[in-house]
C-alpha cells in the first residue's frame, strides 16, 4: 500500500498558505542537486523546451547534461513542445538542429529521449516527429502514446505511460482545419481504451504518466482543456492508482493535489521561457522559475526534484510504500 510520506501533503490545503515562488530562490538557500543516495533509478523531465537555443535553453541544457554525468540518468521523458511555434515540416526541418541537436549536445544527453507531442508539434508534421526517430538514434518515439516498464531493482519496477493529449481537448478538433491539421486523424477513444487496458494490465511498484496538458493547474489557458482532461483523462488515472501525472504546457512549476485523489499533479516547467504563477486549490508548491525536473525512484520511495536553471532544489514531491 502506497503512503505520502511529507505530513504536510494534507488534502485541502488552503490556497492561501501557499505562496509561488519567482524565478530564483528565496528565504533559505535551496540545496543544489549534485547526487542521490542509495540505489536508485533517475531520469530528467524536459518540455516547453524549443527557442533555437534563445532565454534560458541553452544554459540549462548544460545543467541538464552535467547532472546526467552526476546521477548516471536512464533516459530524459521530452513532455512536448520541443518545437515552438509551428512544429516542424519534415525531418529534415533545420528547427531539429536549432531547437535540439545543437542545444542538447552534451555528451551525458547522447542516450535515449522518450518524447511525446504537444499542442505546437500539431501545428506542424506531427508524423515527422514521430519518424525523427530514423534519424536520430537517441529519438525514441513508437507511437503517439506509449508505455515501457523499467526495472528499479530485482523486487521493484516503474511503468511510464506517455500519453497523446492534444487530441483530447475538444478545442483542437474544433480548430483542426485552421491550425492542427493531423488531430483530424486521430481517434479520442481508442487511445482513453488503451490507456486504460494498459494501467489495468499494470503490476509495477510505481506508476507514473506524462502528458503535454495538465489536468489541473493555474493558467490562463482556456479552463476547457483541463475539464476535458479532467472528465475523460483523470478518471482512468485514479481508477488505477496512478502515483505522478506530470505534464508541461503551462512553462512554471506546479505541485497539485486534489480531494479525492492519492496522486501528485505536476506541471514540470519549461526550459526555456517561464510564465507567471498562482496558487489554486490543492496547490502545494508553485514558482515562475525556468528549469527541469529530475524523476528517482527505488523501493521505499519515489521522488520527482524540481530544478531551476541553476540546479538548485525548489520543490521535492515524495511518494512512500509499506514494504
Amino acid at each position: 500500500m502506497k503512503i505520502l510520506r511529507n505530513s504536510f501533503l494534507a488534502v485541502g490545503l488552503s490556497l492561501f498558505l501557499v505562496s509561488c515562488g519567482g524565478g530564483g530562490t528565496t528565504g533559505r538557500e535551496a540545496a543544489r542537486l549534485t547526487r542521490l543516495d542509495g540505489d536508485t533509478f533517475n531520469f530528467i523531465v524536459a518540455n516547453d523546451l524549443g527557442r533555437n537555443g534563445y532565454y534560458d535553453q541553452k544554459p540549462i541544457a548544460e545543467q541538464m547534461g552535467q547532472l546526467a554525468e552526476e546521477i548516471d540518468i536512464e533516459f530524459v521523458a521530452a513532455a512536448g513542445d520541443i518545437h515552438h511555434f509551428e512544429g516542424v515540416a519534415s525531418v529534415e526541418d533545420p528547427l531539429w538542429m536549432t531547437d535540439y541537436e545543437l542545444v542538447y549536445s552534451h555528451p551525458e544527453l547522447m542516450l535515449e529521449w522518450y518524447p511525446i507531442l504537444g499542442n505546437h508539434e500539431y501545428r506542424g508534421n506531427t508524423q515527422a516527429v514521430l519518424d525523427y526517430g530514423g534519424v536520430s538514434r537517441r529519438w525514441v518515439m513508437p507511437g503517439r502514446y506509449y508505455t515501457k516498464a523499467f526495472e528499479v531493482d530485482d523486487d521493484t519496477s516503474l511503468r511510464v505511460v506517455w500519453v497523446d493529449t492534444t487530441p483530447l481537448i475538444d478545442k483542437y478538433h474544433e480548430e483542426a482545419e485552421e491550425s492542427y491539421r493531423d488531430i483530424a486523424a486521430q481517434d479520442m477513444e481508442t487511445q482513453l481504451r488503451w490507456i486504460d487496458s494498459t494501467l489495468t494490465a499494470s503490476d509495477e511498484t510505481w506508476k507514473i504518466v506524462i502528458g503535454h496538458h495538465p489536468i489541473y493547474a493555474d493558467t490562463d489557458k482556456d479552463e476547457e482543456e483541463r475539464l476535458d482532461l479532467q472528465e475523460r483523462l483523470d478518471t482512468i488515472l485514479r481508477r488505477h492508482g496512478v502515483d505522478m501525472y506530470i505534464c508541461g504546457h503551462i512553462h512554471n512549476f506546479q505541485h497539485i493535489r486534489r480531494a479525492g485523489s492519492d496522486m501528485d499533479y505536476v506541471v514540470n516547467t519549461s526550459g526555456s521561457l517561464s510564465r507567471d504563477v498562482r496558487p489554486i486549490e490543492g496547490t502545494l508548491f508553485c514558482s515562475s522559475a525556468t528549469g527541469f525536473s529530475v524523476v528517482s525512484a527505488s523501493a521505499d520511495s519515489l521522488k520527482l526534484y524540481m530544478l531551476d536553471k541553476d540546479r538548485n532544489i525548489l520543490h521535492t514531491v515524495e511518494r512512500g510504500r509499506n514494504r
